[in-house]
């Protein structure tokens, strides 16, 4: 039998005599890869699944388009928080699996506001689901970064679903006396909710719900007039849990929760909806639920509590 000398002398005399081999080297650049990973994040509520769904950013000069407060202080606030002139602004969407019913909570931008955004029926596909699987479509409110992805190429994106809106959000925006009085920026959103909402009126597959009401079995609703007219927080509750989908209660997740007095131009009614989230504010502080912002950063969920300043945005330990 070999001695245990004898085989180590062996191995290492391979070792010495096996010629050598130069490993390969790739001398070619590697292109840049440019695409993020599919932009979803799910969690439950109870026995609620819950899906935040990125539409995508935008970049938007926030400064510029803050109101109640100068651009100068604006950006300052801004620049602290190591965010450019142009913030990247999120646009996201919720999808709710009740066990009963899959119901999309906005609708994201669609084609209508540039190529860095319209991905929602990308990643309701990537998380495992199909634009034809979902049941009700709720929306927050009918702008045009909500209501956009209603249709695409002349077709509605969620053909079994019936959509769900507000019904002071529903009259205002589909009053044609209301769009022919309307101007500028305001005046092209009435156009695009009509492009956007009329066809699922007409196919039958539209409905609206009271202020505080229940928008479908399962879900409830918050009446956060101000933004819009109709402007509505969603919410499920389920096993002792709770998240509110705020809609547009804010915009980004710096300076209006510092300064909640401030405004934003794309406000309807600018002091209401100061008023509404200051409202949102206090009943999230105290509630302890979780929240979910259409323009927070994704996944855009996340807790408020009270700081030295005013209040403190705690997103949500997704790692």
């Amino acid at each position: 039998m070999p001695s245990r000398r004898s085989i180590l002398k062996s191995a290492l005399t391979g070792l010495v005599t096996a010629p050598f081999v130069a490993p390969s080297i790739a001398l070619a650049k590697a292109p840049f890869a440019a695409i993020q990973a599919p932009a979803f994040y799910r969690l439950k509520i109870g026995s609620a699944e819950v899906t935040a769904l990125s539409d995508g950013t935008v970049a938007l000069q926030l400064a510029k388009l803050y109101t109640n407060t100068s651009e100068q202080h604006a950006q300052s606030a801004l620049k602290d928080a190591f965010l450019p002139e142009s913030v990247p602004t999120s646009v996201n969407a919720f999808l709710v699996n009740t066990g009963e019913r899959l119901v999309l909570i906005d609708a994201g931008t669609g084609a209508y506001l540039g190529p860095s955004l319209g991905k929602l029926v990308t990643n309701i596909e990537a998380s495992g689901y199909k634009t034809d699987d979902i049941d009700d479509v709720v929306l927050t409110h009918i702008h045009t970064d909500h209501s956009g992805g209603l249709m695409s190429n002349g077709k509605p994106t969620f053909p079994n679903a019936t959509l769900r809106v507000n019904e002071r959000e529903a009259k205002f925006w589909l009053s044609p006396e209301n769009a022919k009085a309307a101007t500028g920026i305001v005046k092209q959103h009435f156009g695009e909710a009509d492009q956007c909402v009329t066809p699922y009126v007409k196919a039958g597959q539209f409905e609206t719900f009271g202020d505080n009401e229940a928008p479908v079995p399962g879900l409830g609703s918050i009446l956060y007039a101000g933004h819009t007219p109709g402007h509505s927080a969603i919410t499920v509750e389920s096993e002792g849990q709770k998240i509110v989908f705020w809609g547009d209660i804010t915009h980004g997740d710096i300076l209006q929760f510092d300064e909640p007095g401030v405004a934003i131009e794309f406000d309807i009614d600018q002091n209401a909806a100061v008023a509404a989230r200051d409202i949102a504010f206090k009943q999230a502080v105290a509630g302890k639920y979780l929240v979910a912002g259409a323009h927070i950063a994704f996944p855009g969920i996340g807790h408020v509590r009270k700081d030295s300043t005013n209040y403190d945005w705690l997103p949500i330990n997704y790692t």
